[in-house]
């Protein structure tokens, strides 16, 4: 494992949540709310996948990511790291090159031609993965991901994002109950301590998303969105 930057969990969200700021990836939207996959409604919308434009920023969240897991996790815990398609794919190819270790992808469901194959990469029976991801709401997609790398043979016990909702009674519980322990580098409590201290965001649109942080499913189903989630 190499240029690894171990610090604070606080400081770590701190930075964390000033970088998805900085580029702006914290979009707010409260007149004309997104639609989460999951079906939800909600006034603000992270995009992770904006970081793969900034070499620099990518690189220290990345180095973060990885003196995160040694902190908490140690440093020979791992032999391969997966990502899910699509976003955890790059950040899985960075965190494996940071580690030292191969890297492997997992798809949404099996392919429907060739191989059939629904892990990629080179895989072997009881190795120890390393699920990534770049973010995580209620926990459902990483529990798929997570079992079809243990039916294809891979030991998972451990997930790692950039950003975590935190906002969802059973988000961590669903991966808990699922033997998955969730890292993430910063989560919603995070964001809006560094957007109200730096100013970051508009101040009316900040009340709005504390609206909906505080009750995110009654907040949804007050803006035609689903108010229960299934994991």
């Amino acid at each position: 494992m190499t240029a690894a930057t171990i610090l604070p969990r606080e400081d770590v969200a701190r930075i964390t949540a000033r970088a998805l700021l900085e580029v702006e990836a914290v979009h707010l939207r409260p007149s004309e709310p997104f639609t989460y996959t999951s079906g939800l409604k909600s006034p603000v919308y992270v995009d992770c996948r904006k970081l793969i434009g900034y070499p620099r920023l990518r690189a220290t969240l990345m180095q973060l990511g990885v003196g995160s897991l040694a902190r908490d996790v140690g440093l020979e815990r791992f032999d391969a790291v997966a990502g899910g398609e699509t976003a955890g794919i790059p950040f899985a190819a960075w965190m494996a090159d940071l580690m030292g270790l191969p890297m492997q992808y997992v798809r949404k469901a099996p392919k429907g031609f060739g191989r059939g194959a629904q892990i990629e990469g080179a895989f072997r029976d009881g190795q120890r993965t390393l699920l990534v991801e770049d973010l995580a709401t209620d926990g459902g997609s990483k529990v798929r991901f997570a079992e079809a790398l243990r039916t294809a043979g891979a030991e998972v016990a451990h997930c790692f994002v950039i950003f975590h909702h935190d906002i969802f009674p059973n988000s961590g519980d669903a991966l808990g109950k699922h033997g998955v322990t969730l890292h993430a580098l910063a989560r919603w409590s995070d964001v809006m301590k560094v957007a109200h201290d730096d100013k970051a965001l508009d101040t009316a649109a900040l009340r709005e998303v504390e609206n909906f942080l505080g009750a995110p499913l009654a907040w949804s189903a007050a803006h035609g969105g689903i108010d229960t989630l299934e994991v």
